[in-house]
């Protein structure tokens, strides 16, 4: 089989006259140039160029070889080119694993970009708490996972995967409007307290065990709006994630801050194989604008929100 390397050298020379000029163009020596040359001419079994004063000039059989030589590096560059083109398109499907607050208030932002840019990816979601997504990640069901990482709880990221941050969601004690508790108070003023929480096995009722130890939440509700309509009705309080809340609470609630803050990290993550892949470099990024808004809207909020 003929070196293309060799192949682009005699290409050169028929095209440049020279070996010096050859070599300029192939941004290699003269000597290189020479030396591809006579490597080929031994491959081929073939005299390929002869020298006329200073410069080269091609032999008939050179000349056969370069005529082909110029169709098959063509093909090649095209080739080339077309691999790039295809690398560099956003295509294929796409399915995300997101936590139930991301995929209310992430997803559907980030997968209208994704859809309005990229019309060729098709994208889908499950609704997946993180330990679940993160299986479903690891085991190559899903392409992406957007997770929700408490400090004290941490994920346990395997081997091929790689996570980066979005952010951090700051959470607050949500209290009756008439509770005794007001402005700033601390985790163990609230110890006893009736509590509201997340489903068992979901990471931020594993959460609130670790950081209140031997609390027994009295109420387990997935949604944080029904844990809102809860608290309206005076049954308890819940720790509640900015990212969360609605942009209006309802009636009969009231924010107390805690010192320190609780917060949880907010992460994309996905497999060490996909990471070249363009659909993922462009769900990343937009899933860190879909983060920004909703950090915006959230300052906004929590500027204004009652104390």
């Amino acid at each position: 089989m003929i070196d293309l390397g060799r192949l682009r050298a005699l290409h050169a020379v028929a095209s440049y006259k020279t070996v010096l000029a050859a070599g300029e163009a192939l941004h290699c020596t003269p000597s290189a140039v020479s030396q591809q040359l006579a490597k080929l001419e031994r491959e081929t079994g073939a005299t390929l160029v002869e020298k006329d004063g200073r410069g080269l000039r091609l032999t008939e059989a050179g000349r056969v070889l370069a005529e082909h030589a110029e169709r098959v590096l063509a093909a090649v560059d095209e080739a080339e080119s077309a691999l790039a083109a295809h690398r560099d398109t956003v295509t294929g499907r796409l399915t995300v694993a997101a936590f139930a607050t991301a995929c209310r208030a992430l997803l559907p932002w980030a997968l209208h970009r994704l859809a309005a840019d990229h019309p060729q990816l098709a994208t889908g979601l499950v609704e997946a708490n993180p330990h679940e997504g993160l299986e479903a990640l690891h085991r190559g069901h899903v392409d992406l996972a957007v997770l929700d990482d408490w400090p004290e709880v941490a994920l346990r990221y395997p081997a091929g995967v790689t996570h980066v941050e979005l952010g951090w969601d700051v959470a607050d004690l949500i209290v009756p409007s008439g509770h005794r508790l007001t402005g700033t108070t601390t985790l163990a003023k609230c110890r006893d307290e009736r509590w509201i929480s997340a489903k068992a096995g979901d990471i931020c009722h594993e959460w609130l065990l670790r950081v209140q130890p031997g609390v027994q939440p009295d109420f387990h509700v997935g949604e944080f709006e029904t844990q809102l309509t809860l608290i309206a009705a005076g049954l308890g309080v819940a720790i509640i994630p900015r990212l969360a809340r609605p942009a209006v609470l309802p009636a009969g609630v009231r924010i107390v801050r805690l010192s320190p803050e609780p917060k949880r990290r907010v992460v994309v993550a996905w497999r060490d194989a996909a990471a070249a892949r363009p659909a993922i470099k462009a769900a990343e990024r937009a899933l860190r604008e879909s983060w920004r808004q909703a950090s915006a809207a959230r300052a906004s909020r929590t500027v204004n929100a009652p104390a």
